[in-house]
């Protein structure tokens, strides 16, 4: 099973890696939760699997290449959770195992930047067991394990252009707030290039040449749809859930050098100008 991809939890990201390999002969199996997902895996030419529900072990015992992009819950990572002893048992004949993370792992640095070396501090519960995570994934022998920390992902299908053509975007204002991103096209890139020249135990930050407060990716988006000029609500007075408004416990610029230089990888869209006017080409 050489040009055999295991994809566990099969989301966004991993639709787009697949995309990318099985025009050059892979064959991908995409797992997902939800039994209703799984039509829609199958529309994409992966082969669905509902997981948990189907045995993974005869797979782990055959596989070369794996990627994990299911997160942690409150009991931990899922996936280690129901199957730590066979992906032990598989690490001697695996070639690629991909683990998706985040760059919520740095936590706050008020803006400034933070690269692979940067000590990880993070900022929220979901950052502290994603750090939780990633030391699980490495604490199992012999694993060629590659990790990749996602700044905030768009794409088609993602991004601001329906909250700005349906009036309710909002320009939340932060003084000194800075976020990194990266579009789902540049992760799928970047991982087939990782699959193509393993390198155990790597950890690579992806993200785009461009951090940038989020109004101004808000405005900007407005402007390429000719609409006015979302309203600006200061970030101490706005309404926002809970989940929303974590997300601006962190403000950092992440750097990318180390993926663009083992990798040989550069961003397609290497700010969310180029990001944005690609998506708006194709209606997203």
């Amino acid at each position: 099973m050489e040009k055999t991809l295991l994809s566990i939890g099969h989301g966004y990201s991993a639709r787009a890696l697949a995309a990318r390999l099985i025009p050059r002969g892979w064959r991908v199996i995409g797992t997902s939760r939800s039994a209703d997902k799984l039509d829609d895996i199958a529309r994409t030419g992966v082969e669905p699997l509902q997981w948990p529900g189907t045995d993974l072990r005869p797979l782990l015992r055959d596989l070369r290449h794996v990627l994990v992009s299911a997160g942690p819950g409150p009991e931990g990572d899922p996936v280690l959770a129901a199957l730590a002893p066979d992906i032990a048992e598989a690490a001697s004949h695996l070639r690629w195992l991909g683990y998706l993370s985040t760059t919520g792992v740095y936590g706050n640095h008020q803006g400034a930047w933070v690269d692979e070396q940067t000590p990880l501090n993070p900022a929220t519960r979901r950052g502290q067991a994603r750090v939780e995570a990633e030391a699980a994934w490495r604490a199992i022998p012999g694993l060629p394990l590659h990790i990749f920390r996602l700044a905030g992902i768009y794409g088609p299908g993602r991004g601001p252009f329906a909250k700005v053509r349906k009036g309710t975007a909002r320009r939340i204002i932060k003084p000194g707030q800075v976020f990194s991103r990266i579009h789902v096209e540049d992760i799928a890139l970047a991982l087939e290039l990782s699959i193509n020249q393993p390198d155990p135990g790597a950890i690579y930050n992806l993200c785009d040449d461009d951090p940038a407060p989020p109004q101004e990716v808000i405005g900007h988006a407005a402007e390429l749809l000719g609409l006015p000029l979302p309203p600006a609500e200061d970030f101490e007075t706005a309404e926002m859930t809970p989940m929303a408004r974590s997300f601006y416990a962190e403000s950092k610029k992440v750097r990318n050098d180390h993926a663009k230089a083992a990798l040989g990888w550069s961003p397609q869209y290497p700010d969310y100008r180029s990001g944005l006017a690609a998506m708006l080409r194709h209606d997203t």
